[in-house]
């Protein structure tokens, strides 16, 4: 109980350096995820036209997925050096599998009479992407984002370790200082936004799969 006590009111007398930390969080995932959505999305739909170069762009995808993260991050710095444009790169690496692979299960798991009927209609290929295959891949494309967010909250913790900031900052301050309080204090508001990401997503995402029936 002493110890709820005393990570509450170093909470609220930190909240103003905890919400600046929750803010950069958010946005070295968002830039992150962002990027991979610009990429990965063409990948993805790349990996389901042209099947011959599916397993080549799901593999390297994989690849860099299964890389550890402080490795992936050690390596990047590197060559971009300390900061945060490193880790928004590794997040934008690590975001790619899931967006990338559910773009490229979303499109071929289009019903092929839809398709069918799409080109009895006169579609050309673009056509039946922009208006029938894409958009009925988008409750597999929101799964992914989904994914990527979590995966991408939990990496960003390690941020500090190549010069970035986020909650992981009072993460690594508190394992510098053996402190337990601050640990927490930076561990409980990174779980939040993960939590929180996860449960809006998966709203949406339902809200998309019930648009589609």
């Amino acid at each position: 109980m002493e110890f709820i006590t005393k990570l509450v009111t170093y909470m609220i007398d930190n909240s103003g350096h905890l919400l600046a930390l929750s803010i950069e969080h958010l946005l070295m995932v968002g830039y992150g995820i962002g990027l991979a959505l610009i990429v990965g999305i063409p990948l993805g739909i790349i990996a389901a036209k042209f099947e011959k170069l599916a397993p080549i762009i799901i593999a390297l995808s994989n690849v860099l997925q299964l890389i550890p993260s402080l490795a992936m991050l050690a390596i990047l710095m590197l060559y971009f050096g300390f900061g945060f444009n490193t880790i928004v790169i590794g997040l934008f690496l690590y975001s790619l599998l899931p967006i990338v692979k559910n773009t490229y299960v979303g499109i071929k798991e289009v019903d092929e009479s839809i398709i069918e009927s799409g080109i009895g209609s006169g579609m050309t290929t673009m056509q039946l992407l922009r208006k029938i295959q894409f958009p009925l891949s988008i409750p597999f494309l929101l799964a992914g984002i989904r994914l990527a967010a979590v995966i991408a909250i939990s990496v960003a913790a390690i941020g500090p370790y190549i010069g970035a900031g986020g909650l992981g900052s009072e993460i690594v301050s508190g394992i510098s200082l053996q402190n337990d309080v601050m640990i927490y204090a930076g561990a409980i508001p990174a779980t939040l936004i993960a939590i929180v990401a996860d449960f809006i997503l998966g709203k949406i995402e339902n809200k998309t799969k019930k648009r589609l029936i």
